[in-house]
């Protein structure tokens, strides 16, 4: 993305990341936490007056797996409040909004009996959001170097429900600036870099 952190990308004048921290909010999600690493302090700015838990990566270079469970042991009240669910989600899916997690929050809480991990499924691919319980949090706490939630499906087959859905917006991301000119040719609509973006 040249040097940019892509969740800054503004849709509709908001930034992708307080779009996404909107929407799990508008779902019914109890707690968010947001872990960031490269350019942390820049997308920690623009969360400022957010009621979220943020948490630092120091070491992002090792990859997504270790963010997530930095997330997953720092949420709060961890202590004191049962969760039966987490969902992780991705900033750079500009579409995902509250309409598309509270569908998959549905999905999952209707899942087939001993499925554990739930993943939206579009035309045979997979998509993002996810959601699993608390048993699959506890093995990815377990879990070291890049072993995630992908690992964690393939080692767990048979406890993952692969949710079938239509919706399109489970697919679409953003990884480079042919993305964002796909995403405008495809939608209509326009992402902008906010006015303070400069490159390194």
């Amino acid at each position: 993305m040249g040097h940019l952190p892509k969740c800054l990308l503004q849709l509709e004048g908001t930034s992708l990341i307080r779009r996404h921290i909107d929407a799990f909010r508008h779902a019914g999600v109890a707690q968010v936490v947001v872990v960031l690493g490269h350019y942390a302090k820049e997308i920690e700015t623009a969360l400022a007056g957010l009621n979220v838990l943020v948490v630092r990566n120091p070491q992002p270079e090792e990859g997504q797996a270790s963010s997530l469970r930095l997330g997953l042991a720092a949420w709060p009240g961890k202590e004191s409040i049962s969760m039966d669910a987490y969902c992780i989600g991705l900033a750079d899916q500009p579409l995902v909004g509250a309409h598309e997690i509270t569908a998959l929050i549905d999905a999952h809480h209707h899942r087939p009996a001993g499925c554990e991990f739930t993943q939206p499924l579009v035309e045979g691919l997979p998509g993002n959001p996810v959601m699993f319980s608390d048993a699959v949090r506890q093995d990815l706490l377990a879990a070291s170097g890049e072993s995630g939630g992908r690992q964690w499906q393939q080692a767990h087959p048979t406890q993952v429900h692969r949710w079938g859905t239509p919706n399109a917006h489970y697919r679409i991301d953003l990884d480079s600036p042919e993305d964002i000119r796909a995403f405008t040719l495809r939608t209509g609509r326009e992402l902008l870099w906010p006015p303070a973006a400069k490159l390194d």
